[in-house]
């Protein structure tokens, strides 16, 4: 695994703490900054109308100079009265972002003073800004308060989306990352693959949940608690708006304006789980989610803007945390993106960029999808370590996990080297234990390119202070632990492995030399009894000429 992948999951990385304050809560102002240039190109068009178009280019172009922020806000030293100013532009943006869009398709619709070219361009600057409603509307509809889920449910209507607010927090947070989310893309789907199955299942897993949660409470699906009767409302309120000031052709333009939004959203949700899986446990539930289940990006201007969309590992980790609170996590718990959620949006549009530029990052943290770690979770760091550092041992132990267990023992953690090898006693453990990584995955690597079958990976196994009689009892018990001991019938080896056909057994007794093992006899190796016959015979000749 790549080094900033290299150890599991932790702390978010602290570079420094943030104090709640005003002066650090003016930057995530700045969005509303686009309302007044919106309603100023409604009324006057013209060159107006490049205003919004130009806030949003040169707010992404300006990314790279105002750098990455790192630091953190405690949550647990925070009170919620203390977040007042950063819950401030977050409301106001609820109540512009209706009023503006009510204003400007007025002055588009009623008033009349803009050409059909500068309408057109107009309802494609409204749809810019509607992309933002979506992530002040997910942060609403995951605050406890009833008023404020309401708030966040209507804006999500005013783009024709509002039952993401069931599917995201009953059924997204839930089976994040699992083959049950629609919203979690696997390895190799591409975005336009994606999109159609996205959509659909949204929709009818909504439904489905909503009517599975009456029929607990022994009600009927159409009662009048179904949050799809406010939906319903809000989204025909918002289409009855347009239709009265415009008619029917406006109306289409507004479904191809709200669809737009919704696509650059599905684009976001895409981004933020690509290729990253939870494994399922031994008890057959699935993990619970972690910030390496989600894709991390750290662009201070970006977060400014979009309220730390883009710490989206950390809003998994604890959904019901305010955007501020959200913590940075780095690159030993959380996968890093090398663009902001925007650009990295951008490059899933072409399906062979996009899979070049992040397979490679994905592969990094496969070893939490591994079927070594679903098989041994408890040998989460060692299975990292090989995934990292010898890939051939690594698919060897995703095709026999019980590998692990072998790595546990002392030959493979430890070397027989002289005391004081090292200045003191902790440099000594952990020289001992790298250099004896060190000799296992070199001699796993000259396995592999002899070109013996991945069952002699087993039968690889010699101590590495020496070939004594444990040794080969070792190796011996090893290789037969998988493949003969338990059967009944064959023959018994001096060993003491058990097997039914003799090919299946090669113990190192059976072999030339071999130290001082077990041999025929059950007592040495083949050099220790071919020295005991020479000394026989020379007894004998010695007896012969007295």
């Amino acid at each position: 695994m790549a080094e900033s992948s290299g150890v599991g999951a932790g702390t978010a990385g602290r570079v420094g703490m943030i104090e709640p304050s005003i002066r650090n809560a003016l930057p995530y102002f700045m969005s509303l900054a686009i309302f007044p240039l919106v309603a100023i190109a409604a009324v006057h068009g013209g060159w107006w109308i490049a205003g919004p178009f130009l806030f949003l280019w040169i707010a992404e172009g300006l990314e790279a100079q105002f750098g990455v922020e790192e630091r953190n806000m405690d949550p647990k030293k925070t009170l919620e009265r203390q977040l007042f100013w950063y819950k401030l532009p977050v409301w106001l943006w609820a109540v512009l972002w209706p009023v503006t869009l009510v204003f400007s398709l007025w002055q588009i619709l009623v008033v009349g003073r803009l050409s059909t070219w500068e309408a057109l361009i107009m309802a494609a600057a409204l749809a810019s800004v509607a992309q933002a409603s979506f992530i002040v509307g997910h942060e609403l509809i995951h605050r406890r308060s009833v008023w404020e889920r309401r708030i966040g449910e209507f804006l999500l209507a005013s783009v024709s989306y509002p039952h993401y607010a069931t599917e995201h927090t009953s059924i997204h947070h839930a089976l994040a990352c699992t083959p049950g989310d629609a919203g979690s893309a696997p390895k190799g789907q591409s975005f336009w693959r994606y999109l159609p199955q996205e959509l659909e299942r949204n929709l009818i897993e909504a439904w489905c949940f909503e009517r599975d949660r009456l029929a607990r409470l022994h009600l009927p699906v159409w009662h009048y608690t179904n949050p799809f009767w406010r939906y319903v409302l809000e989204t025909a309120a918002w289409y009855a708006l347009v239709y009265w000031m415009g008619g029917a052709w406006v109306v289409l333009i507004f479904a191809i304006a709200c669809a737009s939004a919704i696509f650059s959203m599905k684009l976001i949700n895409y981004v933020q789980h690509y290729g990253l899986r939870r494994i399922r446990l031994p008890n057959g539930r699935f993990e619970r989610v972690q910030a390496w289940h989600s894709w991390n990006a750290s662009y201070k201007l970006t977060n400014w803007l979009y309220y730390n969309m883009q710490r989206h590992p950390d809003h998994h980790v604890a959904a019901s945390r305010r955007y501020p609170l959200l913590q940075y996590h780095g690159g030993d718990t959380a996968p890093q993106l090398p663009g902001s959620y925007m650009k990295m949006a951008g490059l899933a549009l072409v399906p062979r960029r996009w899979f070049q530029e992040v397979d490679p990052l994905v592969d990094s943290w496969r070893a939490y999808d591994s079927p070594a770690t679903a098989a041994r979770p408890d040998a989460f760091e060692a299975i990292v370590e090989i995934l990292g550092s010898a890939p051939r041992l690594a698919a060897w132990v995703n095709r026999a996990p019980e590998l692990l267990d072998n790595l546990r023992e002392k030959e493979f953690t430890d070397l027989d080297l002289p005391d004081g090898f090292g200045p003191d006693q902790e440099f000594e453990r952990v020289a001992r234990r790298g250099l004896a990584r060190v000799y296992w995955r070199g001699r796993a690597e000259l396995v592999e390119r002899q070109g013996l079958p991945d069952r002699r990976a087993y039968d690889a196994r010699q101590p590495v202070a020496g070939r004594g009689g444990d040794g080969a009892v070792q190796r011996c018990r090893s290789f037969h632990q998988r493949r003969a001991v338990g059967r009944r019938g064959g023959f018994r080896c001096q060993c003491g492995a058990v097997g039914r056909r003799r090919r299946f057994h090669r113990p190192p007794c059976r072999r030339r030399g071999g130290g001082g093992g077990l041999g025929r006899s059950g007592q040495q190796g083949g050099g220790a009894r071919r020295r005991t016959r020479r000394r026989v015979r020379v007894r004998r000749r010695s007896r012969r000429i007295l």
